[in-house]
């Protein structure tokens, strides 16, 4: 942690204290959220950290704790700790270097040798034939993709259906994924920044959640009026714990907690 607070430092960072206990806890219909008090324990602090960009501030991060229900296993956990970092004035391709040298810093810190990544698209992982609904391409991707990500690894250009508050291009998502040590650790966006599409986004993974006899995520408005003012930027979530199951080739998240 030391490590990758000293050299967001270096660059410019500012560190900010999102809250924890929010009103509009996640978008992706998969996300189960943890009651609490008058709402709901976050999900990540993306909402949070969207309105400081919005405000101004041009390069920004948390590592916070995070809580997701129904999440447990090898690589999940209830609660977790997450790195999540925003620049303005830059698009998805430009949080590479910048998490590259962050995931080197953190290697050295445990005394591992720093990874070289690969890049490699959607598109090229289907060998060109991404199947066009959601159930066939995570079967396929669960039963092939998946288990061969074994290399260090981003993972670019998601269908577009798949965008999450990606910007969209064309038929697919700027958004990116990083693979290490065969563990998805992070997810990475071009920032939407368009507050009504966001809005539109939101009723249908509220639709989504009905579908699924889940109760929808309430809207958050905050983070709709914050979409609207944000500069052109990128942002990336990246899970600590499994990092460093990555570096020290822990098998089990259990085992780089402290237990409760």
């Amino acid at each position: 942690m030391r490590a990758l607070r000293e050299a967001l430092w270096e660059q410019g960072f500012i560190e900010l204290e999102p809250p924890l206990l929010v009103h509009g806890p996640a978008l992706e219909a998969n996300l189960e959220p943890v009651r609490a008090g008058d709402g709901y324990l976050h999900t990540s602090p993306e909402f949070a950290l969207k309105r400081a960009l919005a405000a101004g501030l041009p390069r920004i991060f948390a590592i916070v704790p995070c809580f997701r229900g129904e999440e447990h296993g090898a690589h999940h956990g209830a609660e977790f700790t997450m790195l999540e970092l925003y620049l303005s004035n830059a698009n998805y391709l430009d949080l590479i270097d910048v998490v590259e040298g962050l995931v080197g810093r953190a290697a050295s810190a445990v005394g591992v040798a720093p990874p070289s990544f690969q890049r490699v698209t959607v598109a090229q992982l289907f060998a060109g034939e991404v199947p066009a609904n959601d159930d066939d391409f995570y079967r396929h991707w669960v039963e092939r993709i998946d288990p061969a990500l074994v290399a260090p690894t981003w993972v670019l250009d998601y269908p577009s259906r798949q965008a999450a508050l990606a910007e969209i291009r064309g038929p697919v998502a700027e958004r990116l994924e990083l693979y290490l040590g065969g563990l998805e650790l992070g997810n990475g966006f071009s920032e939407l920044g368009d507050g009504e599409e966001l809005r539109a986004r939101f009723a249908e993974s509220a639709a989504q959640r009905v579908r699924m006899g889940r109760e929808p995520h309430p809207v958050d408005e905050g983070v709709i009026e914050a979409t609207s003012r944000l500069p052109r930027c990128a942002g990336i979530a990246i899970g600590m714990d499994r990092l460093v199951m990555a570096l020290t080739g822990a098998g089990d998240i259990g085992d780089v907690r402290v237990p409760r």
